[in-house]
């Protein structure tokens, strides 16, 4: 019971954090579609741009929980300090990547065939938020650093502030204002970047001045880049990043392909996707709490507590996964009003919702599976299972039934319901096969 309510804790102050970020794009997306059609469908194909870049890049930096949880719980503090500036140099990679793909998006445009009318509004928000992955990706560490630490109160303060900075100034750089020109989608972007760098000055301030940090001695010379280290973040890394980059990318994709039926499956699928993202930031919380804590019994050197924490995990996803799951059935007509007031954009995602509603269960199921696994570094073969099943089953099946299929009902015609079909039955057969594969590992190591 004791590390019931421990796990439920960290994973309630961590929702709370997540939220408020997730509130980004809630945001983002109301300002845009009360804006125009016109800028929610950008910012629908823009946002899945970025995020399919930013969460993969943040994916391999949130794969070092596990190490920093251990060294935790081993005592070794002044070790996390030494591995969090060598994280610095894997984050200044990372950074050079993602800025690489967003401020150069003219392949990938005309790849998933984004209508030329659409382009330069989406090229503008890329431009912007572009200049934004330095300081979000560097937040993300210290997000990481104290998840791992047990503290991620001190994040989620700064992220429910960021909340509050953030609605004003999209809202005001969107529509105009007190001398400034309305600016549409991409005022969105512009509150974003600024909010960004506000936040992780504030997390620089306070690694330097708060005494939780003391004993991590993280203020020291900066050593040169340790590439025997750099390859073991890597190894974990990289695997972790390429899982999440197809898991967001076997949706935020779907918003491209869709991007040419018009703005009316854009926009509809925008704010299903945003709402589904928002569901999906539940398991997250509890993934990196139980996952936190499975991390540290086992750098305490007490494997079987740790392997009872799995079970108590995935037990406490399923309940989370059927919650959502009524809770998005209960609502899928009444949530779309608050995004918009075009009529038959409300109808097309009350569609769409109740796909998103049925495959919580497996979706809550799978991420907490993924994450644990990461615990015992099994991070290649998820990677694999998520290649051919949300690519291929998912999107490449959802992307047949929308336009290659001459078979598909009149009623998902030029809608993006195939899709939210083809990743709900993807997702069930991950779920499946990650339990598998969790209990083969627990059995090779108890």
């Amino acid at each position: 019971m004791r590390e019931f309510s421990t796990i439920a804790r960290h994973a309630g102050t961590v929702l709370t954090g997540q939220l408020a970020i997730m509130a980004f794009g809630v945001t983002d997306t109301i300002v845009a579609g009360r804006y125009s059609s016109e800028a929610l469908a950008a910012l629908s194909v823009a946002s899945a741009v970025f995020v399919s870049v930013y969460v993969s890049l943040m994916g391999v930096l949130q794969a070092l929980l596990p190490i920093w949880s251990e060294q935790h719980g081993r005592g070794e503090q002044a070790a996390i300090g030494a591995s969090f500036r060598q994280s610095l140099y894997l984050a200044a990679g990372a950074t050079a990547l993602g800025m690489l793909v967003l401020l150069f998006p003219g392949w990938l445009l005309e790849w998933t065939q984004v209508p030329p009318a659409m382009q330069g509004d989406v090229r503008a928000y890329l431009m912007i938020v572009g200049w934004a992955l330095p300081s979000a990706l560097f937040f993300r560490l210290y997000t990481t650093l104290n998840q791992a630490l047990g503290h991620p109160q001190l994040v989620t303060w700064l992220q429910v502030g960021a909340l509050v900075l953030k609605v004003p100034l999209s809202i005001w750089l969107t529509f105009g204002g007190a001398g400034l020109p309305a600016q549409g989608a991409a005022g969105c972007a512009w509150a974003t970047l600024l909010v960004d760098y506000a936040i992780a000055l504030i997390a620089l301030v306070l690694m330097r001045r708060q005494s939780l940090y003391a004993p991590l001695q993280i203020w020291q010379r900066m050593e040169a880049p340790d590439w025997q280290r750099l390859r073991d973040f890597l190894r974990l890394g990289i695997p972790a990043g390429l899982s999440i980059l197809v898991e967001v990318t076997s949706f935020t994709l779907v918003a491209l392909f869709v991007a040419r039926q018009g703005a009316l499956s854009a926009a509809s699928h925008q704010i299903a996707a945003n709402l589904a993202a928002v569901s999906y930031m539940v398991p997250l919380s509890l993934a990196i709490a139980v996952s936190a804590r499975v991390s540290w019994w086992r750098g305490k050197g007490d494997e079987a507590q740790a392997q009872q924490l799995v079970w108590l995990g995935v037990k406490m996803a399923a309940a989370s996964g059927v919650l959502l799951s009524l809770a998005l059935l209960t609502t899928r007509h009444y949530l779309p009003h608050i995004y918009t007031a075009d009529t038959t954009v409300i109808a097309l995602t009350s569609a769409l919702l109740l796909w998103v509603a049925l495959y919580q269960l497996s979706d809550s199921v799978q991420c907490v599976c993924i994450f644990l696994l990461r615990c015992w570094r099994v991070t290649v073969l998820p990677l694999v299972v998520y290649c051919g099943l949300l690519w291929g089953c998912g999107l490449g099946g959802g992307y047949w039934l929308a336009y290659k299929s001459g078979a598909v009902s009149p009623l998902w015609a030029m809608t993006p319901t195939p899709f939210w079909v083809g990743s709900g039955c993807a997702l069930g057969l991950v779920a499946i096969i990650f339990i598998w594969l969790l209990r083969k590992t627990l059995k090779a190591h108890a």
